[in-house]
């Protein structure tokens, strides 16, 4: 088996190790990671023709390491286009991405948008997460108990033109997850999401990177620094098996989705009362 490799928050992400160790056994693998954090980009492409730095980076033992100064989405597209042309991978996998993309946050995340991509192709695709923002997060979670999901999932594929699906781990250890469970995508949206930047890295004990201390001197003076850091509030009406409320209980949750958006519904309840 031939997989394709990438995450989105960057080739030196830890949880992009923790993949690629998870999905050694199962083939030949592909990394075409971002050569920077690309988190929030959805589906998102680099494009305006601007100029695109990529690099190979090393190869050997069933593994080719690449960057690629883009989008999650743009890494598998150069993977496909690039590298792999005229053939395809098996499998596009993206991840470990840090934090949760159950709910709607699956909506804007990069790691989802990247397997979105792979099925936009016609590839089976994985995106894989774990509900730690901690820059040290423990993903030996993942580590435990990805490979037996693998085993499961991959056989049985729905082999659909779309389909993607998106795997959320607690952040516990594996002997105490509850198990593995199907889900529905929750619902929710954030609020508050725009706050101080000092007041944020303060209430965090956390102090500027080298990255933000760089985007701190080129700043207007008279620029008011914020960050994004909102507060989920999940919507009323959340069936009881939601991907996010299964995700807070200990549960490891598999929720398939696909990349065609029509509502079907809404098509019936228009030919039935407009048209």
């Amino acid at each position: 088996m031939r997989i394709l490799i990438t995450n989105d928050d960057g080739i030196n992400a830890g949880g992009l190790r923790s993949l690629v160790k998870c999905l050694r056994p199962f083939g030949e693998l592909l990394i075409v990671a971002p050569k920077t954090p690309q988190s929030g980009m959805s589906m998102a492409v680099t494009m305006g023709y601007r100029p695109i730095a990529v690099k190979h980076l090393r190869s050997g033992q069933g593994e080719d390491w690449w960057y690629l100064d883009g989008t999650p989405a743009s890494c598998v597209k150069y993977g496909l286009d690039n590298i792999l042309w005229p053939e395809k991978p098996d499998l596009v996998v993206a991840g470990v991405n840090y934090g949760s993309n159950a709910a709607t946050a699956s909506i804007y995340s990069g790691t989802v948008g990247a397997a979105m991509e792979g099925a936009v192709n016609g590839v089976p695709s994985i995106a894989v997460s774990l509900d730690d923002f901690s820059p040290d997060a423990d993903f030996s979670i993942v580590e435990e108990m990805l490979p037996s999901i693998l085993e499961r999932l991959i056989p049985n594929l729905s082999g659909r033109y779309g389909e993607f699906y998106n795997i959320n781990f607690p952040a516990v250890p594996a002997a105490e997850a509850k198990g593995v469970r199907v889900t529905c995508m929750g619902k929710g949206h954030w609020e508050k999401e725009y706050r101080d930047f000092g007041e944020f890295l303060a209430e965090r004990g956390r102090k500027p990177t080298a990255e933000d201390e760089r985007y701190l001197a080129a700043a207007d003076p008279d620029e008011k620094i914020v960050v994004m850091a909102g507060d989920f509030v999940s919507r009323e009406g959340n069936p009881e098996d939601a991907d996010h409320l299964l995700l807070q209980q200990g549960w490891v949750t598999v929720t398939p989705g696909n990349i065609d958006n029509t509502d079907y519904a809404e098509i019936n309840r228009l030919c039935d009362t407009i048209l």
